[in-house]
């Protein structure tokens, strides 16, 4: 709280530096051919209400902080995602592979503008906020909304935010890769991200978001980045459209080899420094929960690397190269719910628990139900989120993040969301929702789309290779 009006503050300072002027007086105050005494001070007027102006807008060091976290986020799709899925798949599917992504960098970008974000963050209902009220991004300047984030301008919030748009239906793709039209994924998207992403955007993390557990939600759900927004609602999405779109010709009879595993591996690298932003990016400043969320996703991914390479080595014998860079994924989807208030050891053991269960979900449960999830979205990403929501429900921690002590309230009165039985509780409704919403929308969309324009290709294209058939390139010349 300040004591004094800035209008006192401007007139010291400026007093101030009039006197050091005159103390230091080199230079006559009013000089033939010189500045005269009050335009010296004019000048400093105009400097002083420049400063201010600067302070009104946010902390600028915030604010370089989350501009970086959005470049970062966006590195995560392109070139982390492209080059991650573009080298499991087979050469003649590369192409389409990455332009499934790579799309979605100008397609989801121009929605976001025109009323997603709007409709993810404007006041509204408990569902969906307002898609009028920042239609085409009006009103959204240089300003903070200290609903989200004080100390930053709402542009770059809502640039932020953007990224999340962006790379969610993308991590989708991974499931539908080698058979769908190009067309009908890009129709399907539009509406996927219309119906389903902004609106679970606007109930977790928008003011009076159902789920909102600081900004006046009637069920505290806590998710610091994402697990439910983004890694469960394209897990389970992704499982529908790989069961929809059925299994690829040949699968599971035919080997399904990477063409490129190097080219993952690098991707894998971009992920996992890309998510220091989407994680630790997620506290709008550059403060110690920036610190904190930083530290819990990076020490989550080296143990989920570490369990799923040692139980693969004593499922199968040897450590795969591709199989603990898919525990590293494994490790970063999970703790991006949590990743913000949870302990560094909490994290180490969320990203254990991460490695072992994704493992046996994209080996054994994949398996068993013979559903072709091509590149493993939902074992990855729906099931370690799934894991990382339910374990946060019992690790949350106020010493990592006081505010969820102090801020949810009943009646007046402030309940605690630290672990335990009632916060897991608020959890697996979160979970349930978002997996049940997201599911059974999606179901619906692939319909529409399947009637509308078809999803598969023909047998004869799906032989070819969607890079010839879909775009008419080749990815590597012969």
């Amino acid at each position: 709280m300040n004591v004094f009006p800035r209008s006192v503050v401007s007139f010291f300072s400026v007093s101030l530096v009039a006197f050091i002027l005159i103390c230091l007086g080199d230079t006559p105050l009013l000089a033939s051919g010189g500045t005269s005494y009050e335009q010296r001070i004019t000048r400093l007027e105009h400097l002083a209400e420049l400063n201010q102006n600067s302070q009104a807008s946010g902390n600028s060091g915030d604010n370089a902080w989350v501009l970086a976290s959005a470049a970062l986020v966006l590195m995560m799709t392109a070139p982390g995602l492209i080059l991650f899925y573009g080298g499991l798949v087979r050469s003649k599917n590369v192409l389409a592979t990455m332009m499934h992504s790579l799309v979605l960098m100008a397609l989801v970008s121009a929605l976001w503008m025109v009323f997603g974000y709007s409709m993810a963050f404007a006041e509204g209902n408990a569902f969906v906020g307002n898609p009028l009220t920042y239609f085409m991004l009006r009103g959204v300047g240089g300003s903070p909304n200290p609903d989200y984030a004080g100390t930053i301008p709402q542009e770059s919030f809502m640039l932020f935010q953007m990224m999340f748009a962006i790379i969610t239906p993308a991590l989708i793709s991974g499931a539908v890769a080698e058979r769908i039209k190009f067309k009908g994924y890009v129709l399907f998207v539009i509406l996927w991200v219309t119906v389903v992403y902004f609106p679970l955007c606007h109930m977790l993390w928008g003011k009076g978001g159902f789920f909102n557990w600081s900004l006046g939600g009637k069920i505290p759900v806590l998710d610091f980045a994402g697990g439910t927004v983004v890694h469960i609602s394209s897990g389970v999405s992704a499982l529908v459209c790989a069961i929809m779109l059925g299994r690829r010709a040949g699968y599971p009879q035919e080997p399904m080899i990477p063409h490129n595993v190097v080219l993952s591996l690098i991707g894998t690298g971009l992920l996992w420094v890309g998510w220091f932003g989407f994680n630790a990016g997620s506290a709008l400043n550059a403060g110690s929960l920036a610190t904190s969320a930083f530290a819990a996703t990076h020490f989550s991914a080296a143990a989920a690397a570490l369990s799923w390479a040692a139980v693969e080595w004593w499922h199968k014998g040897r450590p795969s190269v591709l199989g603990a860079a898919s525990g590293m994924v494994a490790g970063l989807a999970t703790i991006t719910p949590a990743s913000g208030f949870v302990t560094v050891p909490a994290a180490f053991g969320i990203g254990l628990v991460a490695g072992v269960a994704c493992y046996f979900a994209v080996t054994e449960l994949k398996a068993h139900f013979a559903y072709d999830d091509s590149l493993d979205v939902f074992g990855v990403h729906g099931v370690g989120s799934i894991i990382g929501m339910l374990m946060l429900g019992c690790l949350a921690n106020p010493a990592v993040n006081p505010a969820i002590a102090t801020t949810f309230q009943v009646n007046g009165l402030a309940v605690s969301l630290a672990g335990g039985l009632a916060q897991l509780g608020n959890q697996a409704i979160g979970v349930l929702v978002t997996a049940v919403f997201a599911g059974g929308a999606t179901f619906i969309l692939l319909k529409i789309v399947d009637a509308v324009i078809g999803l598969r290709v023909d047998i004869e294209d799906e032989s070819t290779g969607l890079d010839l058939t879909q775009h008419g390139e080749r990815a590597y010349s012969e």
